[in-house]
This record gives structure tokens, sequence and C-alpha cells, in this order.
């Protein structure tokens, strides 16, 4: 039996180091000029040594080899701090901080900006990002709902995550970056969000109050 699970443990070690093998070449060709529109199957297999099958067992499909990639570029890109800030007892703090998290993963890969350009033209990048990005929207939502609680109407609370997650996205940061430091962003996107925060206040009269 020693035997039997030692061979098996090689193989797993052996199937894991393809499948990295491979993410990290699909990962690469989204980096390069040309990675979007050759982004497939075959051309990841080519530039990872592999056969298509083997990459085609192991993720099935070009969708599910995309969610394997994205992962990744999130793993790198410190996305795994989202939860420590949704922990965060004070909902502004936290807004705050993902703010923080999400403008240096925009500003640290290039591949980002290139997968948000290639929604135009690719459906399938584009209903993978889309489901990426309303994971954001879940997580304002969450923090503006600590925030304001049954003090404004369910109408005013979906304007006030609507406007945030737009001001929070990667196309208003990559409009804003132009001219202005990574930090000068931050700034502004951390004073836009309060300011729709400030037009919750329960302590504003009602007339002012959306």
């Amino acid at each position: 039996m020693r035997r039997r699970s030692y061979v098996s443990s090689i193989r797993d070690a052996a199937a894991a180091e393809k499948r990295d093998r491979v993410i990290d070449a699909a990962a690469k060709s989204l980096r390069e000029d040309a990675g979007i529109t050759s982004f497939s199957l075959e051309n990841v297999a080519k530039a990872a040594g592999v056969t298509r099958l083997t990459v085609y067992n192991q993720f099935g499909s070009r969708r599910a080899l995309l969610e394997a990639v994205f992962d990744e570029i999130a793993r790198q890109g410190g996305l795994a701090g989202i939860a420590d800030a949704m922990a965060m007892a004070d909902p502004r703090a936290a807004l705050d901080r993902l703010i923080d998290i999400f403008c240096a993963f925009w500003s640290r890969d290039g591949a980002v900006g290139r997968l948000h350009d290639a929604m135009a033209t690719d459906p399938e990048f584009a209903a993978a990002l889309v489901e990426r990005n309303e994971r954001r929207r879940k997580a304002v939502g969450a923090l503006v709902g600590r925030m304001t609680g049954k003090a404004v109407s369910r109408r005013a609370r979906q304007d006030a995550v609507d406007l945030i997650f737009a001001l929070t996205s990667y196309a208003m940061f990559a409009m804003l970056r132009k001219g202005r430091s990574a930090g000068e962003v931050r700034a502004l996107m951390k004073s836009a969000c309060r300011g729709v925060l400030h037009s919750l206040s329960p302590e504003r009269p009602a007339a002012d109050r959306p």
C-alpha cells in the first residue's frame, strides 16, 4: 500500500507541476500584445510545452482556464487582502482599504488593463470579468448595508452601491490615472465615495436625501 501511495503522490505532484506551468504560460500570454486574440488551449499548451489534451484534461475549457489564470493574477495582485478588509470593524475604513487594494492591483499588472479592454471584443473574457466585478459590487453592498442599516430606503441604498461600484471600477481608475499618481487616484476615489455616503446621512433633511 505504501508503494502505491508513493507512486500516486509522484503522479499528483507531476500533475500539479503541469497545471502550474500551464497557468504561468497562459498568464504570460495575456501580458503580451497579441495575448488576448491568440488565447486558446492550443496556443497555451504549446507555450507550456504540453499537449492540448493535457490542458483540456486539467481545465476542460477555455473559460475554466481563464478562471484559473484570473485566480492566479488575483493572488499575485494581493486581492486575498479583501477578506481582511471586510472583517474590519469600521465599514468606512474597510471601504477605504478596498480602494487601496484594488488600486494597487490595477496598477501592478499590465494584464488587468488588457483583460478589461478585451471585454469589447471577446464575449468569454467579458462574461468572466463581469462575474468577477460583481464580487466587488457584493462587497460594496455589504459595507454600505453595515453603514446605513434601515436608516435609508432600499432604493437610496442601492443607488449608493451602484455609484460606489462605478467609482471604484477599473475604468474609473484608468481614467483618473492619466496625469495623476496612484496615491492621488486613491484619494480622489475615497473622497468621491465619502460624498456618496454623506448623501445618505440620516441627519440630513429628508428633502436633501435621495
